[in-house]
């Protein structure tokens, strides 16, 4: 039976669902979300702020304050108030009503950036408001989660072990992009396991994590308007890109089974399927890390006006819902986007060896 004092103290690592009987495909998913705060992001945060305490960055007198979508700002302002920490969350017109008043029932203030600017959009305009508030009051400490190695390196730690103690034969891991900290931390995790393991990352179309042209996203957790300072594609195998509306469709699926996840978790369990549908998987032990559960996103991906509002009146259809884009077929779904081989580019070509030897690729 745990006991605790402090809310941070507590995360279930050992709880997986078996999403075979939901999608046809084998794949185990990771929950992250059974915390305090409700999120994988707790970890990140605790590692943040411990490090930056052993630092001396932060004094009795010090502020947090951190640009941060929503779980991040809410394992924040859990672990502010656990310690005695003043917090300040700069978000967006994007984060959730619900994360917003998370975050200030536990005592933290929230700044919502209106506009978005010119080459960095809401990101861009929610760090620049940062810097300046920094650069005006020496009491405040920003944690900067995007250049943050603490952020990977709490999963480098803990996820990545935690994976490997449950999945000794794992084949593939599937991660979700934002910052990049959970999938650099599994990867670089991984990289030094005793068998190789194929990490695929999951990006949202319209994100420029991984390049390309930026575009409208409105799910918030995955997904990146410039490059994620932390991220080293050479420890990335395969990049796919999902369509907001996959993800959505991935997310009803689920709930219509009981299981109510949110839309990044959506996001990971719809590139994961298509890519195993493309693929022999009888041979292969698959997992899938699941950040966050959806009641977050009540009044957003589980709200109809607000989908029939940005995606359309189909954008649920039974026939979508109950069969998705995962069934076996020849060529991949142009929806969820067309896979990145990022080894075929030499960027790790020992790595990349590795994997040509072995069959079940």
């Amino acid at each position: 039976m745990p006991v605790i004092s402090v809310p941070h103290d507590f995360n279930e690592e050992e709880l997986y669902v078996d999403l075979r009987p939901t999608f046809g495909h084998a794949l185990f998913l990771k929950c992250e979300g059974f915390n305090f705060a409700g999120s994988i992001k707790l970890k990140a945060a605790t590692e943040m702020v411990e490090t930056a305490e052993r630092d001396g960055l932060l004094k009795p007198d010090s502020i947090l304050v951190e640009s941060s979508s929503g779980n991040l700002g809410v394992a924040l302002s859990m672990i502010a108030a656990s310690k005695g920490y003043r917090f300040l969350c700069v978000t967006d017109s994007r984060c959730n009503l619900s994360t917003r008043m998370m975050m200030e029932a536990l005592g933290s203030q929230v700044h919502i950036i209106a506009g978005q600017e010119a080459n960095g959009g809401f990101l861009g305009a929610r760090i620049e408001y940062v810097r300046a508030l920094c650069a005006s009051d020496e009491r405040y400490v920003w944690l900067s989660q995007y250049t943050n190695p603490s952020n990977w390196k709490a999963h480098y730690r803990k996820t990545g072990p935690a994976i490997a103690r449950q999945f000794p034969e794992l084949d593939v891991l599937f991660l979700g992009t934002g910052t990049a900290g959970t999938l650099m931390g599994c990867a670089r995790y991984f990289r030094e396991w005793h068998r190789p393991v194929r990490i695929i990352a999951l990006d949202s179309v319209g994100s420029v994590a991984f390049g390309g042209t930026p575009g409208r996203r409105m799910i918030p957790g995955l997904g990146m308007s410039m490059r994620p300072p932390l991220l080293d594609e050479s420890y990335v195998d395969e990049v796919i890109r999902v369509e907001e509306a996959d993800t959505i469709r991935a997310c009803h699926r689920l709930a219509r089974r009981g299981f109510l996840f949110g839309g990044s978790t959506g996001t990971v369990v719809s590139g994961a399927m298509g890519w195993l549908a493309q693929h022999d998987e009888r041979e292969l032990t698959a997992v899938a890390v699941a950040p966050d559960l959806g009641e977050r996103y009540l009044d957003t991906i589980y709200q109809t006006n607000w989908l029939h509002d940005l995606y359309g009146a189909d954008v649920l259809t039974s026939d979508e819902v109950a069969v998705g884009p995962w069934a076996s077929s020849p060529t991949p779904r142009t929806q969820w986007g067309r896979p990145l081989d990022l080894k075929n580019a030499d960027r790790n070509g020992k790595r990349r060896h590795q994997f040509q030897r072995r069959k079940t690729w």
